[in-house]
């Protein structure tokens, strides 16, 4: 097994108040994602949220990324906002044949963020988990169910990897050691989330990865991090990656985003931390 990592990032790259402040000034809008992939090692991509991506899309971040980076992808609203997580299946086939599974090496961890007002029900949570692909041709087989026009998918999968899956829970009925247990069985990693105290804050370890949404610790998606904060965040991250803060002792690899865009704070937050990560 590789030694475990961290991976510091932003959720989203394409935000026009970053124009002419991250990015410089006359940089094309499409080469963004070149610029950001060059300072952080990973991106949480969030138009998956809002509709399916296609093919050539994915195709073509994974082609203006270096060789080692990685993309998160946030699972659609469809499937947790619409459908609430209901009849998993059917609302996940459609999702996994966009075109995601091109990614191939640079395809992270899925990530599913659930409604503030969607309740914790242990069936509802138990039977989502069981549906979701562990592997890339598990993830293909289901996406070959799907109704969509072929021209709007792939799911030609010849290498077979493992596929990790996050959960961002926002109710405070989560804050129970069912879902904990649920998480753990699972294999799912529970997201740690600093939302400015708005929504639930859990640091438990249920998967062999972490993953953790910065959305500011003073104003949600507003406030940056000072300093003492970022300092905090690295020690935390350093325990989980060396396995310390693990109950296992075994070290976890660790995914952060930082999702406080509305003043410009993510990317500079990110490539903050990522430089007190130096070498973890």
């Amino acid at each position: 097994m590789s030694a475990a990592r961290a991976r510091v990032g932003i959720s989203g790259w394409t935000y026009a108040p970053w124009r002419s402040a991250f990015y410089p000034k006359g940089l094309a809008h499409k080469n963004e994602l070149r610029y950001a992939s060059e300072r952080l090692d990973s991106i949480e991509l969030n138009g998956s949220f809002y509709a399916l991506q296609r093919p050539s899309s994915y195709r073509r971040w994974a082609e203006e990324t270096p060789d080692d980076f990685v993309f998160s992808i946030k699972g659609g609203r469809y499937v947790t906002h619409i459908r609430r997580l209901q009849n998993p299946n059917e609302a996940l086939n459609s999702f996994f044949a966009s075109g995601l599974l091109t990614l191939g090496d640079k395809l992270g961890p899925l990530l599913w963020q659930l409604p503030p007002n969607l309740q914790f029900d242990s069936d509802r949570v138990d039977a989502f988990f069981a549906a979701l692909p562990r592997t890339t041709m598990d993830a293909a087989a289901l996406g070959r169910t799907s109704t969509l026009d072929e021209s709007r998918t792939w799911t030609a999968v010849t290498v077979d990897r493992p596929l990790r899956h996050a959960i961002e829970v926002r109710h405070p009925s989560f804050v129970d050691d069912a879902f904990i247990g649920l998480a753990r069985t699972h294999g799912v990693a529970i997201v740690v989330a600093d939302t400015a105290g708005r929504w639930p804050l859990l640091r438990e370890v249920t998967a062999d990865f972490m993953y953790l949404r910065l959305h500011g610790d003073e104003e949600l998606y507003a406030s940056g991090y000072t300093p003492q904060a970022l300092d905090a965040w690295a020690r935390d991250i350093a325990g989980w990656v060396d396995g310390a803060s693990c109950p296992d002792g075994v070290g976890r690899d660790v995914y952060v985003y930082f999702d406080n865009d509305m003043k410009v704070r993510a990317p500079y937050d990110a490539m903050a931390l990522r430089a007190r990560l130096a070498g973890v």
